[in-house]
């Protein structure tokens, strides 16, 4: 076993653990609804980049490469200035959502490069221009554009000309737990000499503005090379800097004078950027004490050299903190190889190495301090300002039982520095291949008592935590039990299933009394995460009024009774009890899938028999039911809803067989619903799915149409025929349509920053993957499918499979030509050597070319590439 590993079996919880440190900063807490105080609940327009710089955050910092610790009381991260930009560099810059022409998008070149799981060595590396920001420019041609256009990127600005640029990498190590030693490598990519400020910041995350009477820590200058943290409950003693530098200190508090022109002049959150680019040395304290340091190095850099800088933050005083570091640096780096040798000794492919090693990278770099008091938040802070009361009648008011303070997978930490319930699920699978402790965490974090809400509901994300995301926890749940068991030889963690089994039956229960409009097992939802793919916004009221009976609702509700089934049988293996809740799970399933039959009803169903296709049924107030004939990932959900009982488990359950018997012999008209296959020496197979072999294969035909969803990069989530196609509904004279956009969204709707009109997307193409694997294990290998079709040439439902897992790690993969289709629209990136394995995470991509689209550090669900380049993906 490696040290990494065995650093990892062996860690602890809290203040000595390797994780109470890690790159928890956010890296845009600026625009979010946490620090939004307005009366209309316009986060961006309230708390604006512009105001970031000088004014404090209420609910967390953020930073580039940021680091801190759990609390984030003692926070790490990096500024720079090139002697040109307007302003210190001290965060990330991108455009909001209304200057977007596609949403919001950050607007900077940065890449995480490494991480291990104990983060015991990290690496990112952002890229500087030499030339001014273009701050200004980036706003105003995005504002220009519309959205048939691509978006305007840094790129594009000819910032980076010539390759004048730093690439300036970060690199963390710990030596032990609470001993962080970061070093700083600027290259001058140009061939001319270049002036780079680089300034390491130390932050004391603002907690005592909004207590009255709280202590106030204090950072402090102590000899010549060291900053002193007080007091010693913060954890950290000191922080050293190598080489010559210039101390900065200031408070980590709003500047009244420069955001609201009241108040007088003082040590404010600006005051680092009002030294060094305003050449104001008074803003800074003279005493060389405050809550915010800075350690200013001044470099002239050589047109291909670099430059190195070396800091320790160190829970004591050291005597000689550089002494060792360089071989610290040398041998957790050593490990991380080590590690990530023995994870991917069976992945042959050094392509496929890398960029699953990347992706691990951007799923750990991705872990955020989230901190949101609702209670709090909406009353206000004591001796500040009375927030609107209009605030009262808001969003997420009745949420008051929320009360976040913990380390959070994040989507995106720029664009998505917010959880998200259902991005958080995926997230958990990939993490369970390296951590599975943190993943099983994860799960069951969203369903404590200060996340869930009373009645089950699960918290969506901060702009409405209210709004319904798929429930695929139950799945994640299960799938992480599964690695973990596989990891610990056979041994499964009963008590981590067994407490999110519980609470996660209150949130079906919430699902069943909240979602089923008729009481008659076909569910609406709303949205589900699918942002525009309908031709309403599914989750507001509709233009004609009435309700959707989705199909996707439907279909995740099936797979969710599924997944309580089966962890239910599970844990029946050791407490008999479980047999009759997974009885009761089967019988759900079972009244669901008659549902989606129209089983006792004439009712318009959700299957097609003319296109052999699944559809949303518009139901009308005048009682007409209108099927509308979108073919999308909603006609596909189905598939998610398998699961096989072999006999052996059936044997092991004889009040679950017993039950399961009486309704295939009683309820026949049931009893149609469950396939069954004879496995010689074993008994009955059975299977559970709302799709039998008939209906499946008429399904599997149009979704491995190449004409229609299969793109050579995975499944798209919307048809190609719509292109020519598009489909069109009436309303009020109006006509509205869905047609495919293969890219970027064209609509704003849901903000316009997210598609599902024609994209590929990760998550939905890794359930279709594991669906068919598991349609497989029941068919076996005499049942084949014509995959593409039209082609001629049959396929195993497992090698199906197989060929989506190859179609979508062709997105990351080097081609032929040394290229990766993700990186097609930026071509220069492709043969750029300082750009050479530098692989970004898109939320979606294109449905035709493979091109990364949306949220450009979406290493969250994305990062499910890691778990599909694994061996099995291959065989």
């Amino acid at each position: 076993m490696n040290i990494e590993r065995e650093r990892l079996l062996a860690n602890v919880p809290g203040h000595d653990g390797w994780q109470h440190w890690g790159p928890y900063l956010s890296e845009r807490q600026w625009g979010t609804v946490r620090e939004d105080y307005s009366p209309g609940g316009t986060a961006w327009e309230y708390f604006p980049h512009d105001h970031a710089r000088s004014r404090a955050y209420r609910w967390g910092e953020d930073g580039i490469a940021g680091f801190s610790d759990a609390n984030q009381w003692v926070c790490l991260s990096l500024a720079l200035w090139n002697g040109r930009d307007s302003i210190l560099k001290e965060r990330l810059f991108g455009v909001t959502n209304a200057e977007g022409n596609h949403g919001e998008d950050v607007k900077e070149h940065y890449f995480y490069l490494d991480a291990t799981p104990t983060h015991s060595y990290l690496k990112m590396l952002y890229k500087y221009p030499q030339r001014a920001f273009p701050y200004a420019d980036l706003v105003a041609e995005n504002l220009r554009r519309g959205t048939d256009v691509p978006e305007y990127e840094l790129l594009d600005t000819g910032v980076f000309s010539d390759n004048r640029y730093f690439d300036v990498f970060v690199e963390y190590v710990q030596a032990e737990p609470g001993d962080v030693l970061m070093k700083i490598t600027a290259w001058n990519r140009g061939d001319l000499p270049a002036m780079l400020h680089l300034i390491p910041q130390l932050v004391l995350r603002n907690t005592w503005t909004w207590e009255p009477g709280a202590v106030k820590p204090v950072l402090r200058a102590v000899g010549d090379g060291a900053v002193a943290i007080a007091p010693a409950g913060l954890g950290m003693s000191r922080l050293y800097f190598d080489g010559g530098a210039e101390l900065l200190f200031t408070e980590n508090e709003s500047n009244p004078l420069q955001l609201w022109n009241i108040g007088a002049p003082g040590y404010y959150k600006d005051a680092f950027h009002e030294r060094i680019v305003g050449g104001h040395a008074d803003r800074v304290n003279p005493a060389l004490a405050g809550t915010k340091a800075g350690v200013w190095f001044q470099s002239t850099i050589a047109g291909g050299a670099k430059q190195e800088y070396r800091l320790r933050l160190s829970r004591r005083a050291v005597e000689s903190p550089f002494e060792d570091f360089d071989s610290w640096m040398t041998m957790r780096h050593a490990e991380a190889d080590q590690y990530y040798a023995d994870l991917q000794r069976d992945i042959a492919s050094a392509d496929e190495r890398v960029v699953q090693r990347q992706a691990f990278a951007g799923l750990i770099w991705s872990k955020q301090f989230y901190y949101l008091d609702i209670p709090r938040w909406l009353k206000g802070d004591p001796g500040q300002p009375t927030p609107p009361e209009s605030r009262l009648h808001g969003r997420d008011v009745e949420w008051r039982n929320l009360n976040n303070a913990d380390i959070v997978s994040m989507p995106d930490k720029w664009e998505y520095p917010w959880y998200a319930s259902w991005d958080l699920a995926f997230h958990c699978i990939p993490f369970a291949l390296i951590d599975a402790e943190f993943a099983k965490h994860q799960l069951v974090l969203l369903t404590r008592e200060w996340y869930m809400h009373p009645n089950g509901q699960i918290p969506a994300y901060e702009w409405a935590f209210g709004d319904v995301n798929p429930p695929v926890h139950a799945w994640a749940a299960w799938r992480v039990y599964q690695i973990d068991r596989k990891q610990n030889g056979g041994s499964g963690d009963l008590e981590f299933l067994e407490r999110v089994f519980h609470k996660l039956m209150l949130n079906f229960t919430w699902w069943v009394n909240r979602k089923d409009n008729s009481g008659r097992n076909i569910f609406q939802g709303g949205f589900l995460g699918l942002d525009n793919i309908g031709v309403f916004d599914r989750s507001a009221q509709l233009p004609t009024g009435g309700y959707i009976n989705q199909s996707d609702g439907t279909s995740w509700m099936a797979m969710y009774s599924l997944n309580l089934m089966r962890i239910a049988l599970e844990l029946a293996e050791h407490n008999h009890v479980y047999e009759d809740i997974a009885s009761k799970f089967f019988e759900h399933f079972l009244n669901i899938a008659a549902a989606m039959s129209c089983m006792y009803s004439a009712d318009v169903g959700l299957w097609d028999e003319e296109d052999q296709f699944f559809y949303d049924v518009l139901n009308l107030p005048n009682e007409d039911r209108v099927r509308m004939r979108i073919r999308s990932l909603v006609g596909l959900i189905p598939l998610f809803a398998v699961e096989t009982l072999e006999p052996e488990m059936l044997d092991r359950h004889p009040g679950f067989r017993k039950r399961l018997e009486w309704f295939l012999n009683h309820r026949p008209d049931l009893a149609g619903l469950v396939s069954h296959w004879e496995s010689p020496g074993r008994g009955q197979r059975r299977l559970l799915s709302l799709l039998r072999g008939h209906r499946m294969k008429k399904l599997l035909r149009r979704m491995l149409d190449e004409s229609e969803f299969l793109s050579d990069y995975g499944v798209r989530a919307l048809s190609r025929a719509h292109l020519e196609h598009p489909y069109v509904f009436k309303v009020d004279h109006t006509e509205v349509d869905v047609r495919y956009a293969p890219g970027e969204s064209e609509s704003r709707q849901f903000g316009g920053n997210s598609n599902w009109r024609g994209p590929i997307w990760f998550p939905m193409n890794f359930l279709i993957v594991e669906s068919l694997q598991k349609f497989h294990h029941y068919y076996g290998d005499d049942f084949k499918v014509e995959c593409p079709t039209g082609s001629g040439r049959f396929l195993t439902l497992a090698e199906v499979a197989a060929e989506l897992s190859h179609r979508l790690s062709r997105i990351f993969l080097k081609d032929a030509n040394g290229e990766r289709a993700v990186l097609r629209h930026q071509p220069q990136l492709q043969s750029d050597p300082h750009y050479q394995d530098c692989i970004p995470f898109y939320e979606y991509f294109h449905g035709d070319t493979g091109r990364g689209v949306g949220a450009s550090h979406q290493s969250g669900w994305t990062s499910l590439i890691a778990k599909l380049l694994m061996p099995r993906a291959h065989e």
